[in-house]
């Protein structure tokens, strides 16, 4: 990547919907050649997709966010409870920790009930020791990194 893909993803990062020739005025080339670099960016995993992002208030709201930090019974073989997990919708991040939680499972599901199911599906898996779980209350900052 160099200097003006970054621009380019900027530019995107600011307005997904910009036109391919008001983009190429941004970053000063035809539309053709920002064409052509978008879909490079697109090949090669720099841009990945596209997204709708809601407000995270008002009406439209709808979802229950919770996160729930996960003690496995041994973090180095725990990998069911990895595999498991990938296979639950409303997980939409996993990560690994060090220190005192093995993991960080973040959910957003349509009610408070299922984020309740999904809790009991979780401390049932073998080789869950325990678990601990927080919901979040309000989104505070929400931001997509280029």
């Amino acid at each position: 990547m160099d200097t003006i893909d970054e621009q380019i993803i900027g530019e995107l990062t600011r307005n997904a919907r910009i036109s391919h020739a008001e983009l190429g005025q941004r970053v000063s080339l035809s539309r053709n050649a920002v064409r052509q670099r978008v879909e490079r960016l697109e090949r090669q995993g720099h841009i990945c997709g596209y997204t709708i992002v809601r407000p995270s208030d008002g009406p439209d709201r709808g979802t229950v966010t919770a996160h729930v930090l996960v003690y496995r019974q041994d973090r180095m073989r725990g990998g069911d409870v990895l595999a498991a997990l990938r296979h639950i919708p409303e997980v939409v991040s996993c990560d690994v920790l060090s220190g005192q939680f093995d993991l960080l499972v973040s959910v957003e599901a349509a009610s408070l009930e299922r984020v309740q199911g999904i809790w009991e599906q979780i401390a049932q898996m073998p080789g869950v020791r325990d678990t601990v779980t927080a919901l979040a209350l309000s989104r505070v900052v929400s931001r997509r990194r280029p």
